[in-house]
C-alpha cells in the first residue's frame, strides 16, 4: 500500500521521531529515571519567541547539555494532562544541542503534526517521553535531552549525532489521541453488484471472494460498514486494519490482519488509490476499494517483489480505526 518499502525515512521532518526510534540501534539497559521532567538551567536557556500555535523563533548558545532531561513550560495549556501510555499529537523542532543545527521540524503550520506514544519504560528516546509525560494540551515546551536519555552512545550518524550531543526540542502539545477502535463498527451496507464479496471472521478479518470475469478498469469504492466517527481529512494520520488482494492473480499481497497489528501511516504516504479510498470516510467504517494500476503500482512498474504487476488491479478491504 505504501509508496515505497519504508513509510518513513531518515532526513525528512515528517515522522522523524518514529524513524529514529525504529532505525537507531537498541540499548539493552533499562532507563533509570521515571516521571515528568522539570526545568533546569539548560532548558531555561532556550529562548523562544512566539506563543503556542505560532511558528516559534528559537535561539540558544551551544553547546547546551544537561545531566538528565529538563523541561521548561513556556506556555501552560489548560487542556487534558498527558500520562504515560497516552499517544499525543505534537508539533516540534529539534536541534543538535552542540552544533545548534536544526535537525527537523514539523513546521508548526497545522498540517504535519505527529503522533508520539509516551513510554517512559522504553530504553530508546526515553527523554522525549519524559518531556511529554504530565504536559497539558495547549502547552509549549522547551526541552533538553542528554544522550543517555536519547539515542545513547551510538548516536544517529545519519543526522550527524555521534553520541555525545544533547537534543534540544521546542514542542507544542496539540492533543491526546483517542485509542483506536478494535474493528469497524456501525451499520452494515450492501456493496453494489459486481464488487467482490466479503465475509468476516469472529475477529473481523475479511475473506475476499472475487466475482467471475475480468477486473474493472476504473477506481470504485463501496462502504460495507458505516461508522459514526469523525471524517478522515486529507493529510491526517490513520490507524487501519487492511487486506490487499491482487484481482489479476487472486492472491493476497499484504494484510495487517494476518500480522495481527493495525497499521499507522499518513494519508500522504500511500498510493493514490488508497488515499482516495480513505479521505472522506468516517472512523469506524469498513470500505472496499478497487484500484486500477494508474492509481496503484502501475506508475512504478509494479512492486519490487513481483506480487503486483504494472497492469494489475488491486482490491483493499479496510477497517478505519482512528484518524488524527
Amino acid at each position: 500500500m505504501r509508496r515505497s518499502s519504508s513509510l518513513l525515512s531518515l532526513g525528512v521532518s515528517a515522522g522523524l521521531l518514529f524513524s529514529l526510534v525504529a532505525c537507531a540501534p537498541g540499548d539493552s539497559a533499562e532507563p533509570t529515571l521515571d516521571g515528568c521532567a522539570t526545568n533546569g538551567s539548560a532548558s531555561d536557556a532556550v529562548s523562544v519567541d512566539g506563543a503556542f500555535g505560532s511558528v516559534p523563533v528559537i535561539s540558544f548558545d551551544g553547546p547546551l547539555t544537561a545531566a538528565s532531561t529538563e523541561r521548561t513550560v513556556l506556555d501552560e495549556g489548560d487542556g487534558e494532562t498527558a500520562a504515560n501510555g497516552d499517544t499525543v499529537l505534537i508539533e516540534y523542532t529539534v536541534f543538535n544541542g552542540e552544533t545548534v543545527i536544526e535537525l527537523a521540524s514539523t513546521g508548526f503550520i497545522g498540517v504535519n503534526a505527529e503522533r508520539f506514544p509516551i513510554d517512559t519504560s522504553s530504553p530508546q528516546l526515553v527523554g522525549f517521553s519524559r518531556l511529554l509525560d504530565c504536559a497539558t494540551v495547549g502547552s509549549r515546551l522547551a526541552g533538553v535531552i542528554p544522550p543517555s536519555e536519547g539515542f545513547g552512545e551510538q548516536g544517529v550518524p545519519e543526522l550527524g549525532l555521534t553520541g555525545s550531543e544533547s537534543l534540544v526540542f521546542v514542542i507544542d502539545v496539540m492533543g491526546i489521541v483517542p485509542p483506536p477502535l478494535a474493528r469497524a463498527e456501525g451499520a452494515a451496507q450492501d456493496a453494489p453488484e459486481g464488487f467482490p464479496t466479503v465475509e468476516l471472521d469472529e475477529n473481523g478479518a475479511p475473506t475476499i471472494t472475487l466475482p467471475a470475469g475480468e477486473p474493472g478498469t476504473e477506481f470504485d469504492l463501496a462502504v460495507l460498514i458505516l461508522g459514526e466517527g469523525p471524517v478522515v481529512q486529507d493529510g491526517q494520520s490513520v490507524t487501519v486494519h487492511y487486506t490487499g488482494l491482487n484481482w489479476n492473480t487472486g492472491q493476497i499481497f499484504d494484510s495487517s490482519w494476518q500480522r495481527g497489528v493495525p497499521a499507522d501511516f499518513p494519508t500522504s504516504g500511500v498510493i493514490q488509490g488508497f488515499r482516495d479510498a480513505l479521505v472522506g470516510q468516517t472512523v469506524g467504517s469498513q470500505i472496499i476499494a478497487i484500484i486500477p494500476p494508474d492509481l496503484g503500482y502501475g506508475p512504478s512498474g509494479g512492486t519490487p517483489d513481483g506480487s503486483i504487476g504494472p497492469n494489475d488491479v488491486i482490491v483493499f478491504v479496510v477497517d478505519i480505526l482512528a484518524a488524527s
